[in-house]
């Protein structure tokens, strides 16, 4: 896939950052300082993405407090330290040229699958919003390991979200607002998916309809 043209590292960009990350608290996906929100920049000539720093709360941030950090090397230029799971935002993008945003949260519901170690099968077609025919779950690894960042992008594969298995949940998209909606969908996925549980394991969908409607999400909205 074409990778999308970068806006320069500005007031504004880290402002809209700020905004996402405030949003997933707002919409129940994230509490306190959970999670974190990233997007591709540039600074100059330097490819990166500035990425919400560690341990400070979202309401308290302010577009000098994000931190730009690297895709190339990894290295990080702020007044604080990036957040501690820089590195599968790191890898993802260095993987998968076409994402620009990525959203990480600690859903409520999509991490209780994810302490199973149980991703979201395609038991309603919205599954493939993600992507593909399901939403993989990334074996477990410490946080801000580059054994985590290693099972998030092999999870990623195809895909535009995974969940990470004892952990949280992993949103990308070309934009901070796609990435967001994403988060939010697979949260709402995961709630129906658990409350479809208490019935018995669901049927899935086949293979070749999950094909029909990626390709239909492909041309969903256009004239």
């Amino acid at each position: 896939m074409t990778a999308p043209t970068l806006p320069e590292d500005s007031p504004a960009l880290r402002a809209q950052a700020i905004a996402t990350a405030r949003a997933s608290n707002a919409t129940g996906i994230n509490v306190n300082k959970a999670g974190n929100v990233s997007v591709r920049c540039m600074r100059g000539a330097q490819a990166g993405f500035i990425i919400t720093p560690s341990a400070v709360p979202y309401d308290a941030l302010t577009p000098e407090a994000l931190v730009f950090v690297r895709v190339g090397d990894g290295r990080a230029q702020g007044r604080r330290r990036a957040s501690s799971e820089w590195r599968f935002h790191r890898d993802l993008y260095a993987a998968r040229p076409e994402l620009a945003a990525i959203v990480h949260t600690h859903s409520p519901h999509a991490t209780a699958l994810a302490c199973h170690g149980r991703g979201i099968p395609a038991f309603h077609y919205m599954v493939a919003q993600a992507g593909g025919a399901d939403i993989r779950c990334a074996p477990y690894a410490t946080f801000g390991t580059p054994e985590l960042a290693d099972a998030a992008v092999t999870a990623m594969a195809g895909r535009r979200a995974c969940l990470l298995a004892h952990h949280g949940v992993i949103a990308c998209g070309a934009t901070l607002d796609a990435a967001l909606a994403l988060a939010i969908e697979v949260e709402h996925l995961a709630r129906i998916y658990l409350l479809a549980l208490q019935v018995g394991e669901p049927p899935v969908l086949d293979a070749a309809e999950m094909t029909r409607v990626i390709e239909r999400f492909g041309s969903y909205g256009r004239a």
